[in-house]
C-alpha cells in the first residue's frame, strides 16, 4: 500500500505547468548580484558566496571574507562545508539503487543491519524510505559528542549501530516526521552494505566521478584546508568527516557546485545526464502526518521528498524544491525553481551576532531571490505560532547542537535573544 502511496505521489509531482527556458541575461545576472549583496548584508555573514545556474548559464559571486581580517573575498575555488546537503547526494544515490533493482524504498533497514543487530520496531518496520523522508521515529541525533570532537566526526558506524540496538522509537515509522541527522547515516550505512563497498567509494563511482566534481570529499587535503572558509567563531579542525557520510560530511566548492546545480536542472552535457525526476519528487504529503518537526526552516512544506522539501503546490508558479544545511559555522542552501529551469545555491559563513538584520531568515530570503530571477513575486509571508527573531545563520543545525562549545554559544545567543526582544 505504501508502494502505492509512492507511485501516486510521484506521478503528482511532475509539474502541471509548461517548463520554459529562459536565458539569464544579462540583466538578471546584474540583478542577482544585487541580490546576493542583500543576503550578504542582511546576513551579518563573514562571507557569502551564491551560485545561480539557469539552463546553461551560470552566476556566481562571493561578498565579504574568507575568514574574519583575512581581506579575500571568497572565489569559485574556497572551500565550504554542505552540512545537511550532504542529505540530497545521499537520496540521489538511494534513487539510482531503487531503479537499478540493487534496493527497494520499502525494503526494512534490518535487512541491512549488520550481523547479530536488530533494528527497533514500532508498529512497523523502519524502511529506507522513512529515512529518506525523516519518518523512522528515530530521534534527530545520539546524544552529546564527547568534547572536542571536531564536527561531523560523530557517530561512527559502531556508535550508531550499538545505539540503534537499545534505543526506543518515538512513534511508528510513517505516521510523523521528526528531522534526523542518525537516519541518514543508518540510509549510508544500508546503501553500502547493499552495494558491497563503502559509502565513499560508491559516492565517488556513482556521483562525484561521472560529474567531475573533484573537490567534493569527505577527506580534505591540506591544501583545500587552508581555503575552507571560516567564520567568526573557532569551529575546530578542517578533519576527515567521513564518519557522517550520509547526514552531512561533505565538503565542496563553488566550481563543483555549478556540476551539482546542472545536474539537478538537466543542464549537463549530453554524456551527463540530468538528475532523475523520482530524486527530487513528493514522496509524502504533510497531511498525512500525524505531525512534523524540524522540516520548515524555509517554508511550510506542501510535500515531502526523498531529503528535499517542496514549498507550493507542485502546480504553482511559485513550486520551489530546496534542502536546508547548517553546521560548524556555516549555513547552506539550495532551491530549485523547476519552471524556469533555475537552482540557486548560498552558503554563509557566521558573522558577529549583532550584525544580522534582526528577524532575517537566509533561507527565505534566498527563496525570494530566487523568485525574482524568474521575475516572480516573494511568497508570501507565513504566520507562525512563535515569531523567530533568532539568527537564520545559525537556525538549521546538524552536529552541532549536541556540540559543547555550540551549546555554550546557543546560551549567549538567547540571552542576546531576551534582550532584543525587548527593542
Amino acid at each position: 500500500m505504501r508502494c502505492l502511496l509512492v507511485c501516486l505521489l510521484f506521478l503528482s509531482s511532475l509539474p502541471a505547468v509548461a517548463q520554459t527556458q529562459s536565458p539569464l541575461a544579462l540583466q538578471n545576472l546584474n540583478r542577482a548580484e544585487a541580490l546576493g549583496a542583500d543576503l550578504y548584508q542582511n546576513s551579518g555573514a563573514t562571507g557569502l558566496v551564491l551560485v545561480v545556474v539557469r539552463d546553461h548559464q551560470v552566476f556566481f559571486h562571493g561578498y565579504g571574507e574568507t575568514a574574519p581580517g583575512s581581506q579575500q573575498t571568497p572565489n569559485d575555488e574556497s572551500v565550504i562545508r554542505l552540512c545537511s546537503l550532504t542529505k540530497i547526494f545521499t537520496t540521489d544515490l538511494l534513487a539510482k539503487d531503487v531503479a537499478a533493482g540493487t534496493v527497494r524504498l520499502d525494503d526494512p533497514l534490518q535487512k541491512y543491519a549488520p550481523q547479530q543487530s536488530t533494528v527497533p520496531t514500532m508498529g512497523a518496520p523502519i524502511t529506507l524510505l522513512d529515512l529518506a523522508t525523516h519518518t523512522s521515529g528515530l530521534s534527530r541525533e545520539i546524544g552529546t559528542a564527547p568534547r572536542r570532537t571536531p564536527h561531523f566526526t560523530y557517530p561512527d558506524y559502531a556508535t550508531r549501530w550499538q545505539w540503534l540496538q537499545n534505543t526506543h522509537l518515538l512513534f511508528t515509522p510513517g505516521t510523523r516526521a521528526l528531522y534526523s541527522n542518525v537516519g541518514f547515516d543508518l540510509l549510508s550505512d544500508a546503501l553500502a552494505d547493499a552495494a558491497h563497498q563503502p559509502y565513499a567509494t560508491l559516492l565517488w563511482n556513482r556521483t562525484l566521478k561521472p560529474l567531475q566534481m573533484w573537490e567534493t570529499t569527505f577527506y580534505p587535503t591540506p591544501d583545500q584546508c587552508k581555503r575552507l572558509m571560516a567564520g567568526a567563531h573557532n569551529e575546530g579542525p578542517c578533519t576527515v568527516t567521513e564518519n557522517t557520510e550520509g547526514s552531512s560530511g561533505l565538503y565542496s566548492t563553488p566550481n563543483d557546485i555549478v556540476k551539482w546545480l546542472r545536474y539537478l536542472v538537466g543542464a549537463g552535457s549530453p554524456s551527463l545526464p540530468a538528475q532523475a525526476a523520482d530524486a527530487h519528487a513528493v514522496y509524502l504529503l504533510p497531511s498525512s502526518l500525524v505531525s512534523q518537526y524540524g522540516l520548515a526552516h524555509a517554508g511550510r512544506p506542501s510535500g515531502i521528498g526523498l531529503a528535499w522539501l517542496h514549498l507550493r503546490p507542485n502546480n504553482d508558479p511559485s513550486h520551489i524544491i530546496e534542502k536546508t544545511g547548517g553546521g560548524a559555522g556555516f549555513t547552506t542552501y539550495i532551491a530549485i525553481h523547476p519552471a524556469s529551469h533555475t537552482a540557486l545555491f548560498v552558503a554563509a559563513t557566521d558573522g558577529p551576532p549583532k550584525d544580522h538584520t534582526p528577524g532575517f531568515n537566509l533561507y527565505t530570503a534566498s527563496n525570494n531571490a530566487l523568485l525574482a530571477l524568474a521575475g516572480l513575486p516573494p511568497l508570501p509571508t507565513e504566520t507562525r505560532k512563535a515569531p523567530a527573531r533568532k539568527h537564520m545563520l545559525r537556525a538549521s543545525r546538524t552536529h552541532p547542537v549536541h556540540h559543547p562549545a555550540e551549546r555554550r554559544r546557543a546560551g549567549r545567543r538567547k540571552a542576546h535573544l531576551r534582550e532584543t526582544a525587548a527593542l
